[in-house]
């Protein structure tokens, strides 16, 4: 259906993605770094769930629906931005008896739910998917909607290795900050800075000259 040379390219453009930073490499990092391997696992997991989720809205006609509809772009960047905010809130919400104590990890549930909405509602990951993935589909070799699909579910299994790899090397150096004095906070306070400076640049994210 596709040829070698298009999926090689297509691979070669979402990792040269991948290692530009951006707010699905700062999530995986901050959760990685303050809740360990798993916890960064969690957000992989979640991240390329999300990713699933735009794909099939682009391959299906939903994002174009979305995108149609004016106010749609503010809707989702302020949504995710109040989200945001709240996942800062609740990650300095650890208090008073409990200061002197290493926070409990969040669970792994919770971490993929946060992670996989904190994606879903971003408004340049859909608009991300509505124009990235055509650019690599030829209509001549096949059924549209099922290229789409197919680059989709590509790009989401390689953003489940990619940051897979980069929650685990991140959490190796949260489990070494642990055995320092004052880690659990430290670490706290980073979770909740790097929340809330995602939140911040969905609020004055420049919004698309055309669509969404």
């Amino acid at each position: 259906m596709m040829d070698a040379g298009t999926l090689s390219l297509f691979v070669l453009a979402v990792l040269a993605l991948f290692i530009s930073p951006g707010p699905n490499m700062a999530f995986v990092l901050s959760h990685g770094l303050t809740h360990g391997v798993r916890g960064g696992f969690a957000a992989a997991i979640g991240i390329s769930a999300a990713d699933l989720v735009h794909t099939l809205s682009a391959a299906t006609g939903v994002t174009a629906l979305v995108a149609a509809w004016p106010p749609s772009f503010d809707v989702l960047r302020y949504a995710g931005a109040l989200y945001l905010l709240w996942l800062a809130w609740q990650a300095l919400r650890p208090a008073g008896a409990r200061d002197h104590a290493q926070a409990q990890p969040a669970g792994f549930a919770r971490i993929v739910r946060m992670a996989w909405l904190n994606n879903l509602v971003n408004p340049k990951a859909l608009l991300f998917f509505m124009v990235f993935l055509p650019q690599f589909v030829n209509p001549a070799r096949g059924h549209v909607t099922l290229q789409l699909l197919v680059l989709g579910v590509l790009l989401s299994a390689l953003a489940l290795v990619f940051n897979t790899m980069l929650g685990a090397f991140s959490g190796q150096i949260g489990r070494r900050l642990q055995a320092r004095p004052g880690a659990a906070k430290f670490q706290r306070g980073l979770l909740a800075f790097t929340m809330a400076g995602l939140a911040l640049r969905l609020v004055f994210l420049d919004r698309p000259s055309k669509g969404i």
